[in-house]
């Protein structure tokens, strides 16, 4: 590769490193995996807890709550741990 061509796109990349991260708090990082963990449980028990509702649902900050209780109210074992870990 070009040296000049080489230095672009490294001098690019340093600067768009630069700009993207971002600093969370602790309280808002704990969300975002709470979200997280909480679609993740949806798509896995589908089948055994939510056969009710839309494959497809977006599961946001405010229905966390609901994917735990619901899996508490229709899930097995492994259903009550995903809960647990959703809500501390």
């Amino acid at each position: 590769m070009d040296s000049a061509i080489h230095r672009y796109l490294a001098e690019i990349g340093r600067r768009g490193g630069r700009k993207s991260r971002r600093k969370l708090d602790p309280e808002t990082a704990r969300a975002m995996v709470r979200v997280r963990e909480a679609r993740r449980a949806y798509r896995q028990f589908h089948a055994m807890c939510f056969w009710s509702y839309r494959k497809d649902l977006t599961i946001g900050p405010a229905d966390v709550g609901w994917v735990a209780e619901t899996l508490r109210k229709n899930g097995d074992m492994r259903a009550w741990k995903a809960a647990a870990r959703l809500c501390p």
